[in-house]
């Protein structure tokens, strides 16, 4: 039985993890660490979770356990690391986006792999610790990773995506005020979204030749999801982009094709990602739609714990959409 530890338990994507940790068949859950919060009972946060669990909130932690996640809040995971010293042999899965550039990826002697699972899936088995993705970045990569595999990334890639309003954190801020986004629909970020980075990365990474991506975040008038449509020129015709799409995700299990064009309902409460293609005068519109707080965040941090430890990657979730 893994054990495992969460630190900033208190937020939507701790919420997530102890979720998904308290039914994991092969996972339970050492501590969840609060400073503001210890000695809380957990579903004090998190009221769903009455009579789900016992678990209270603590301000230590058990270095021997098996697996950290760290869901704290940007530029705050360094800092904890440096508090806190973990047992060598503890596998560290960060949430923030501290570890995910290459110029970023060590410390105290730790190094950290990209976990997308969908990018190096054999690389996150042999890891020791994992910079998990951000939830912008794994829907557009998904998007266009079988493209770069195959350096058909040629042309401007032009992405516009939407987020819900989980994606801006637990923290009320203006803009995740429910008056100001409710029937509301605005951009930010106009092509220097901070998830850039880490995809341009990994796409020229794959394509070995530099990518121009033209990427407008959207916010959404909804609580999770990311709905992305993302469009370039593509020189083949339909049936050879679905059998590039199709091979790439082959043996992907939450990465799947689709006929028909996704909505976020098909996607929210699971760690699936749907993509669709649609191709008209020799431009490719792709759909790539996901879980923000689930693909994009906590259920992919569980997916890669899976892969490190051996397990199959879909153990614990097997989730359910909402449907309606």
């Amino acid at each position: 039985m893994i054990r495992a530890g969460i630190i900033g338990g208190s937020g939507y994507t701790g919420g997530e993890l102890i979720r998904l940790l308290i039914n994991h068949p092969e996972c339970q859950i050492g501590f969840v660490y609060s400073t503001t919060r210890a000695g809380s009972p957990v579903y004090k946060a998190h009221p769903d979770l009455l009579g789900q669990t016992d678990l209270l909130f603590v301000d230590q932690v058990d270095p021997e356990v098996d697996v950290v996640f760290l869901c704290l809040g940007h530029g705050n995971s360094g800092r904890f690391l440096k508090d806190w010293e973990f047992n060598p042999a503890t596998r560290i899965i960060d949430l923030s986006n501290e570890f995910r550039l290459e110029e970023k990826a060590s410390l105290r002697k730790r190094t950290f792999v990209y976990g997308l699972p969908e990018l190096q899936k054999e690389r996150i088995a042999e890891a020791e610790n994992i910079a998990n993705p951000g939830c912008f970045a794994t829907a557009i990569q998904l998007a266009l990773l079988p493209l770069a595999d195959q350096g058909l990334l040629s042309d401007k890639v032009h992405i516009h995506a939407l987020t819900g309003s989980t994606g801006a954190g637990a923290g009320l801020s203006e803009t995740s005020h429910f008056s100001w986004r409710n029937n509301n629909v605005s951009w930010y970020k106009p092509f220097t979204h901070q998830h850039l980075g880490e995809i341009y990365r990994h796409l020229n990474q794959l394509q070995k030749a530099s990518t121009d991506l033209q990427f407008l975040p959207l916010r959404g008038n909804f609580a999770r999801g990311i709905f992305a449509t993302v469009y370039t020129s593509f020189g083949g015709n339909l049936e050879d982009a679905q059998m590039y799409y199709r091979e790439y995700y082959r043996e992907a299990p939450f990465t799947l094709i689709t006929e028909e064009p996704p909505d976020l309902k098909q996607v929210v409460n699971t760690n699936a990602a749907h993509i669709h293609l649609h191709l008209h005068e020799g431009v490719l519109l792709i759909t790539s739609v996901i879980d923000n707080l689930l693909k994009g965040a906590s259920g992919q941090a569980v997916q890669n714990m899976n892969l490190m430890f051996g397990l199959p990657e879909t153990t614990g979730l097997q989730l359910k959409a909402i449907g309606f």
